[in-house]
């Protein structure tokens, strides 16, 4: 019985490891969620960049005003295009269409964080390169999305190299990426809004981990002082018994 469990157990952090593509040559996010100026930071970016492909199908534009202290008034004049109402569920403006332009449907975006992890989207969003074929990916190669924040960071391209396997057969990577053409933010500039982008998508992933790691501190505190109060109730009880 304990084999068969801790087959389990193995068979499912393999598949979870191949569900998120490894967590190789990944960067640091540092993404905060508990910072709520990056998460709002984030979700103006979100918004303006990725909602109008991807939708963020279970979650209420209300719920943004909640969670991230804003009054419903801003989340509708900044977070909200086009004939959304604040009750409604974040669904993508891109129509019917989108399948046959891309190859298949933008994927939804609400447990991205959860299933790649914000160092992924994070790398992958840095990733992007232009060939003569087109917008390509280190992260994610041959990935259906254009670079949608090129005018951000720039025009990266990338720098080969040859290396020799095994085998002695030669082959080309790339070595890395460099910007050929700059855009309207630094790289220190675009990393941070990359990062906001990420604690935002991570807050997504989980809306109640603002409410619950809060809470939490509350729920260990009472259970100190129950425990406490137990042990009390354990000796008066047991007092005239032990003698």
């Amino acid at each position: 019985m304990i084999r068969i469990v801790l087959s389990a157990l193995l068979l499912g952090a393999v598949n979870l490891a191949f569900a998120a593509g490894g967590n190789e040559n990944l960067e640091q996010s540092g993404a905060n969620v508990h910072d709520m100026a990056s998460v709002q930071r984030g979700a103006s970016m979100f918004m303006n960049y990725c909602h109008s492909c991807h939708s963020v199908e279970y979650m209420r534009y209300q719920r943004l005003a909640k969670d991230l202290e804003l009054t419903e008034e801003q989340v509708e004049e900044n977070l909200i295009f086009g004939d959304r109402e604040i009750t409604d569920y974040m669904i993508a403006a891109m129509p019917s269409e989108s399948e046959q332009w891309f190859g298949k449907k933008p994927p939804n975006l609400t447990l991205t964080s959860r299933s790649r992890g914000e160092d992924w989207i994070y790398t992958f969003l840095k990733s992007f390169y232009l060939t003569e074929e087109g917008w390509n990916n280190t992260v994610l190669a041959n990935a259906s999305m254009p670079h949608v924040l090129w005018r951000l960071q720039g025009i990266q391209r990338p720098i080969m190299e040859t290396y020799t396997d095994d085998a002695g057969t030669e082959h080309t990577r790339i070595a890395r990426l460099e910007i050929s053409e700059p855009g309207t933010l630094s790289p220190e500039e675009f990393d941070g809004t990359i990062r906001d982008i990420a604690a935002f998508m991570i807050y997504l992933g989980e809306p109640a981990i603002l409410q619950r790691e809060r809470m939490g501190i509350w729920v260990l505190l009472f259970l100190v002082v129950f425990t406490f109060l137990s042990w009390l109730l354990y000796k008066e009880y047991w007092r005239d018994v032990k003698k």
